[in-house]
């Protein structure tokens, strides 16, 4: 929506910087719990785009909807966004010219349908096979997250979820003990079962109504209350009886935790990988796709 405003505006905004215009419009004004508590130099950023915002007529010439899905199709600096982006960003301003037709600001949707739609912004499913580590290379990662000084342990048993299981990290950090099925050390199936029933998402304070980064939602593109099992690897298995016996914890607690027993944050998840990565993989593999 901050693309497509900027890009219905008369003129360009020379009298203010770049950044601040679309931190206003994303912070400020596109958030309706935070738009009437605007600051004043964000107020005037808003004033200004009110008066050089084109009218909604604007929607019925060609050549400026052109120009409109340009700007979301192009990154900041002038390169085309990835294909999943600009899907995306389809899909959202679709949403909001079904909402203006439902309130009869508009007559009809103005964006082009059909096959003309999606001819630049074919996506896939399947998994790049260049992101995938090998087992030599998983045990580096793993080994080297284990070593780490500050909550190595705790993220090495997160890591190795993933690695064994394969959850969204935002479902990884959502489960709680008693959503793991662990076999008795002495059973000759130590295979373990993991329950996946929910996402915790970051989306930051400023968006959710509870005043909190994360929201908790249910599993992405799977019907409401829909829950899958995952099995888990033996060697999961005793490094989860490990962690739920080191960090002392009980069935309702969260199975992976920050320092002080919240959800584990994505900044830590993010920054631990990354120097993991750094540290094991050689430079050219480092920037490629790899893990």
């Amino acid at each position: 929506m901050t693309a497509t405003t900027i890009a219905l505006l008369r003129t360009k905004p020379a009298q203010f910087e770049p950044a601040a215009v679309r931190t206003a419009l994303r912070e400020w004004a596109f958030n309706k719990n935070q738009r009437a508590a605007a600051p004043g130099d964000v107020a005037v950023i808003l004033k200004w785009v009110e008066r050089n915002s084109l009218p909604v007529s604007a929607w019925e010439e060609p050549d400026k909807v052109d120009e409109v899905l340009r700007a979301l199709d192009t990154l900041l600096d002038g390169r085309q966004a990835a294909a999943w982006s600009r899907k995306r960003h389809r899909r959202i301003l679709n949403v909001a010219m079904k909402h203006s037709i439902r309130r009869r600001i508009l007559r009809a949707n103005p964006l082009p349908k059909g096959k003309e739609t999606t001819a630049a912004t074919k996506t896939t499913n399947a998994v790049d096979k260049r992101s995938l580590v090998n087992p030599m290379q998983a045990a580096a990662l793993l080994d080297w997250i284990r070593l780490r000084p500050r909550g190595g342990k705790r993220l090495h048993a997160f890591f190795a979820t993933l690695y064994y299981c394969g959850p969204r990290p935002e479902e990884a950090v959502a489960m709680r003990v008693e959503d793991v099925t662990l076999p008795d050390p002495d059973s000759g199936d130590q295979w373990c079962e993991l329950l996946i029933h929910t996402a915790t998402p970051e989306v930051g304070k400023q968006w959710t109504d509870t005043g909190k980064i994360h929201e908790e939602r249910d599993l992405r593109g799977r019907a409401e209350g829909e829950t899958r099992t995952v099995p888990g690897h033996p060697a999961l298995t005793r490094l989860l009886w490990r962690h739920i016996e080191d960090e002392e914890l009980r069935p309702g607690d969260l199975l992976f935790q920050g320092e002080r027993g919240s959800v584990l944050a994505g900044s830590v998840i993010r920054r631990a990988w990354r120097s993991a990565r750094q540290a094991v993989l050689t430079a050219h593999v480092f920037e490629s796709p790899t893990g």
